[in-house]
């Protein structure tokens, strides 16, 4: 029998793979640690001494996920306004023959794909498509047949497939048209915005009630995304604001962030054919403590229109 530092160190060296199959069910990342905490809870108390401790904690955390996701499905149905993923700068799991798949499945366009599937779909679909575990494992993890497991992966993949855009720039292209974006925001640049902006973009935040919102959140079309994104930045650095660069779920974006560094949002950016298509920012405290102190939004945006009021014409 393994002894208990044995085990704890077998458990620490599975630990990423353990978040990360449950940050991709969940979208959160507190979820995500609670349900890693629970798996090593549960085995710790169990004696098990599984022949591959890989998949007997895959299928304890991805068990735990699927409850999770089910008990929290009203939670976001009444969840005011847009729903994101709490942004992740880095996964902490690697395998660099599936570096495309685990990239491309923590996107956010990819994790709201996921929103759609069921919750045995979705394991299914993050278990066998994204980490490459054998169907015996899979129907292992979510208690299901390895046919019936072969139909759930099939029909997500299909769900997945007819939601992914056609065109997808590659790393570096997506990677030097964000570095462009984020200089022209900078600079107040509506003309060069709008060569960078998709006919068709979408501007969407997710504040949750809680976070600083424009109108009702929601922009769409280049001139009107244009604009917002010029007046944003200037208000920004009014209050000696910084757009810091950053990947956010392993997609160009951005943190937001106050003159102290404390964390006022973030933003992601959908990059396909050559265009902006998506902007999404996550202004919802809540989900932004994970990355450090976190600025007071809302009082930062009243303060600035504010100084507006009283100084018309600095405006």
């Amino acid at each position: 029998m393994s002894s208990p530092a044995a085990k704890a160190e077998q458990f620490e060296g599975l630990r990423p793979l353990l978040f990360s199959i449950a940050y991709r069910l969940l979208g959160s990342v507190g979820e995500a640690e609670d349900a890693v905490q629970e798996t090593w809870l549960r085995w710790e108390a169990s004696g098990t001494e599984p022949v591959s401790p890989k998949s007997y904690l895959s299928t304890i955390v991805t068990r735990i996920a699927i409850d999770v996701l089910r008990s929290a499905r009203v939670r976001r149905e009444e969840y005011p306004g847009p729903w994101f993923p709490e942004p992740l700068l880095e996964d902490p799991y690697s395998e660099p023959e599936r570096a495309a798949e685990l990239a491309d499945s923590l996107s956010t366009a990819a994790l709201l794909l996921l929103e759609r599937l069921s919750p045995l779909e979705r394991a299914v679909f993050v278990l066998h498509e994204v980490f490459g575990f054998g169907f015996d494992d899979v129907a292992a993890a979510v208690g299901r047949n390895e046919v019936a497991c072969r139909q759930l992966a099939s029909r997500a993949r299909r769900h997945m497939e007819e939601g992914r855009p056609r065109f997808e720039a590659d790393r570096r292209e997506r990677a030097e048209l964000a570095a462009r974006f984020f200089d022209a925001m900078r600079h107040g640049d509506v003309d060069s915005l709008r060569e960078l902006l998709a006919a068709d973009v979408q501007m969407v935040a997710d504040g949750g009630g809680k976070g600083p919102l424009w109108g009702k959140g929601m922009f769409f079309g280049v001139d009107k995304v244009a604009r917002l994104l010029a007046v944003m930045a200037s208000m920004l650095g009014e209050v000696g604001g910084v757009l810091e660069e950053h990947e956010i779920n392993a997609q160009p974006g951005a943190l937001l962030t106050d003159g102290a560094g404390r964390i006022g949002g973030s933003m992601a950016l959908d990059i396909t054919d050559g265009r902006i298509q998506a902007i999404r920012s996550v202004t919802n405290p809540d989900k932004l403590g994970h990355l450090g102190e976190v600025a007071d939004g809302a009082s930062l945006l009243r303060e600035v229109m504010r100084r507006r009021r009283e100084n018309p014409a600095e405006g």
